[in-house]
């Protein structure tokens, strides 16, 4: 071989050779899968955190179906009394980030705060258009119904059959109210006493100097009137039902005007970025899940649901409690404490 040709054949082997390794790097970039997602934006895409105050068998039950309709999602709930929420929600606002991707609260009051603070989305899900307008806001909307009834003792003499009727009362045993501060239904019942010209905080007071209790919540109310402690005492009516179901000698009473109705709004948090918080808030109004929330013991909030425990029912202003919210629950605390 020439050296010429000798040094043509080391030429074309180097560029062989060149080419050769560029054509394993260019499809190993092109090829390569992209890098796994990490597990925190794994659950920003699929997971979904719940916070809420409902009743677990109720939270349960929806959840369930949930799950069922979507087993992409990956639901976690936080569940506690109203109080404990707010105070863990307003601990996370001071960290500088509320973790919860969606809120399920007892009462419109309570919601209606991180609403003002602008902390909820506003959109409107699909089944909002068959709720009543009375529970449709902006940002939130009603789920369920809570009727804050009497429960009182079975043999309790006289019996009562007005709201009136446990002011002055002559019971030799005190009654008993849950705390506003701690459950929101005694917030939502607050509400519509104070604004209601019949009662207002007068009403407080003379329930008060008649003998009043107070409890943190409904079910405390509900236990102390089966052990005697309270004759009667403000409560809920799936709570009552279910303890006299179960054999405790007490007695529901719908006292005159009526029940009043509060309803347990939900929410999306406005910076979550859950891919199923908008679809869990929906699916609540569904008539699928109305179903579950009307077989745990609650009101429905769609007239397609059965719901064979109507009772007369009264309702708050809610405008007005939204406005007077902390001077209401100020000027109760200045006459019962808490």
């Amino acid at each position: 071989m020439s050296r010429s040709h000798a040094t043509a054949a080391i030429l074309l082997a180097l560029a062989l050779l060149v080419a050769g390794c560029g054509g394993q790097q260019g499809p190993r970039a092109e090829d390569a899968s992209p890098p796994a997602a990490s597990t925190s934006e794994t659950a920003a895409s699929t997971g979904l955190r719940v916070y809420t105050s409902v009743t677990q068998d109720t939270v349960d039950a929806v959840v369930a179906a949930f799950e069922s309709a979507h087993p992409d999602a990956e639901v976690e709930v936080f569940r506690a009394p109203t109080g404990e929420l707010t105070a863990r929600l307003a601990a996370e606002q001071r960290d500088g980030e509320i973790l919860a991707d969606v809120l399920w609260l007892t009462d419109p009051l309570s919601m209606q705060q991180y609403a003002a603070d602008g902390l909820l989305r506003e959109w409107t899900p699909a089944e909002a258009s068959a709720l009543p307008r009375e529970i449709v806001e902006d940002t939130f909307w009603g789920t369920r119904i809570l009727n804050r009834v009497v429960a009182q003792q079975a043999d309790l003499e006289p019996a009562l059959t007005t709201w009136d009727d446990l002011a002055g009362h002559p019971y030799e045993e005190p009654v008993a109210i849950p705390d506003p501060g701690f459950a929101g239904s005694a917030f939502g019942a607050l509400a519509y006493f104070a604004l209601d010209d019949a009662f207002g905080f007068d009403y407080y007071r003379s329930v008060a100097e008649a003998g009043l209790v107070q409890v943190k919540s409904p079910g405390e109310v509900v236990t102390g009137v089966a052990e005697g402690r309270f004759s009667a005492g403000m409560s809920l009516d799936k709570v009552v039902r279910g303890a006299a179901d179960k054999g405790s000698p007490i007695t529901l009473v719908a006292p005159d005007p009526g029940a009043v109705a509060i309803y347990s709004p939900i929410a999306v948090i406005a910076a979550s970025t859950s891919a199923f918080a908008e679809t869990f808030a929906n699916f609540v109004l569904t008539v699928e899940a109305q179903e579950e929330i009307a077989a745990t013991g609650w009101q429905p909030v769609r007239d397609e649901v059965e719901w064979p425990h109507d009772l007369p029912q009264v309702f708050p202003d809610w405008q007005t409690a939204f406005e007077r919210r902390e001077e209401l629950l100020e000027e109760y605390r200045s006459i019962v404490g808490g």
